[in-house]
């Protein structure tokens, strides 16, 4: 089947399905590879920033899912576990949730990890309910080992136009500037992020995987909890946005996911960086 002209979801052709993966290592390194999250998180230390995006158990069958009621809690404990081990003394943590199992999610981090927030972001995207709210939002909860931590505020600042123009005695803009586009300023970020877009077929970002994050979601996490040439791990790579990101900004990462053609995907979009 012929795509439309501007349809640009990164697949993979016969050449990269016939590509081999790299298989999970005794001893972490850095790369992205086939294996268990848990078996992961194990091998690693001094991680400085741990970014999960792991199965929701909502339907979607990634290979690892588990029966909600039980074996979901249990096994999410399990590699929150080995997640605190790996992460570094002052490193952080950010973990991927929706409503379903956000309160699940809170409870688990705040056992083993000190949570600083829980960030809404808008997810305009998916079918409409008939007979309950359509869920427009996920969230990330971020939180650390310690109070010792990385947060570049100025790296995350946002650019916000300016409602009450305030002046100084002597008529000077205070904490705000003037351009040809009108008047900003830098303002403290918050934790609701109404300024992204889930990935469809017409951006190169773009893949077949089914839950996954936009670029810009895990460029501002990065900016803010890391410094170049930080260590940072993702356990549920996916289609390796994460990797993606971590190469662009000149961190240093490690990956992994069940699923061959996943990181299959992660490798091809890993070259075009």
């Amino acid at each position: 089947m012929s795509r439309a002209p501007r349809n640009r979801t990164l697949v993979l052709d016969a050449g990269d399905a016939a590509r081999r993966v790299p298989t999970l290592p005794a001893t972490a390194r850095e790369g992205v590879f086939v294996g268990d999250a848990l078996a992961f998180l194990k091998s690693l230390r001094d991680v400085d920033l741990l970014f999960a995006d792991p199965p929701y158990n909502l339907g979607k069958n990634f290979g690892n899912n588990r029966d909600s009621r039980r074996d979901y809690p249990e096994w999410t404990a399990a590699w929150l576990d080995a997640a605190r081990g790996a992460l570094a003394p002052t490193g952080s943590i950010y973990v991927c949730a929706v409503w379903q199992n956000s309160g699940l999610m809170q409870s688990l981090l705040a056992e083993r990890f000190n949570i600083r927030t829980r960030i809404t972001w808008k997810r305009d995207k998916g079918r409409g309910a008939r007979t309950n709210w359509k869920s427009l939002h996920e969230d990330v909860w971020f939180a650390t080992k310690s109070d010792r931590y990385t947060f570049n505020l100025d790296a995350v600042k946002m650019k916000k136009a300016v409602i009450a123009p305030y002046r100084d005695a002597a008529g000077r803009p205070k904490d705000w500037v003037e351009t040809r586009e009108g008047r900003f300023r830098m303002t403290h970020p918050s934790n609701l992020w109404t300024d992204l877009c889930v990935p469809f077929w017409s951006m190169p970002e773009n893949t077949p995987h089914p839950t996954q994050k936009p670029e810009r979601l895990v460029e501002r996490i990065l900016l803010a909890s890391t410094a170049p040439g930080d260590f940072v791990a993702d356990p549920f790579l996916g289609s390796g946005t994460s990797a993606v990101v971590s190469k662009r900004l000149g961190r240093r990462f490690a990956g992994c996911d069940l699923n061959p053609d996943y990181v299959r995907l992660a490798m091809k979009r890993l070259d075009r960086e």
